[in-house]
């Protein structure tokens, strides 16, 4: 069977992305559409089709009177190893900063009785921070922390957690060492609230990630539940054969 042509504008639009991301630095102005038409010798129909695929993918954005200008490519993530946000923003030369919205004791939530072995009126920690890259907010982190695997956990409360990294503080300071975790990500869309936090359109394309972070004796430390902007992250899976 002989195989379909690749539109035009599809081709234009793997050209544009692959030169934005060799030539471009986040905040950098495109050229206009009829320069590009120019550049490539193509119709502005095709040039525009090609820029609504860059937009969707979140490496453009318009701003009316000014023109359109490159977002910067999106942050990545491997998800073969456990890592905090912090520590896999740095490695990838970003700076990070968090508004702590929520950092104290609750009632553990009825979901994670089980699986923190603890009594159903038991306390444990919760934190809940929108989570920055380069000044831009990129996800709302909520996570439980379970005393009883740890009870140095409950000074989390205390501490600053704007500033601080909290998987810093627990394999550093308190020589925490994290076993395995068990994640699930899945698709889903901004609620009003979330998409205040993030600076999106309610009802807008997001990532929804979960995670059960267990230590020594199969002990379950954390729980947490985070909401990444689909336009600014993606999570990258390395399989071994």
């Amino acid at each position: 069977m002989e195989e379909a042509p690749i539109p035009l504008y599809y081709k234009l639009y793997l050209d544009l992305k692959r030169e934005l991301e060799e030539d471009y630095k986040k905040g950098d102005k495109l050229l206009t559409e009829n320069e590009i038409c120019d550049k490539y010798g193509v119709s502005r129909l095709t040039v525009r089709r090609a820029l609504e695929e860059l937009s969707k993918e979140g490496l453009l954005t318009r701003k009316r009177g000014q023109g359109t200008f490159y977002t910067g490519k999106k942050q990545e993530e491997e998800l073969t190893r456990l890592t905090g946000f912090t520590d896999e923003a740095a490695k990838q030369g970003h700076k990070t900063k968090s508004i702590v919205l929520e950092n104290r004791l609750i009632e553990i939530p009825a979901e994670l009785v089980e699986e923190f072995k603890v009594p159903k009126d038991g306390r444990v920690v919760l934190l809940k921070r929108i989570r920055f890259l380069d000044e831009d907010p990129y996800a709302i982190e909520t996570a439980y922390l379970n005393p009883n695997a740890d009870i140095r956990v409950l000074n989390i409360i205390e501490r600053d957690m704007s500033k601080e990294s909290l998987y810093s503080i627990l394999t550093n300071e308190y020589g925490i060492r994290f076993t395995h975790a068990v994640e699930t990500l899945e698709v889903t869309t901004l609620n009003k609230e979330q998409a205040k936090y993030l600076s999106q359109n309610e009802g807008s394309i997001a990532a929804l990630r979960t995670r059960y972070t267990y230590i020594e004796d199969k002990k379950c430390i954390e729980y947490v539940k985070s909401v990444y902007r689909g336009d600014k992250y993606k999570f990258k899976i390395v399989r071994k054969a």
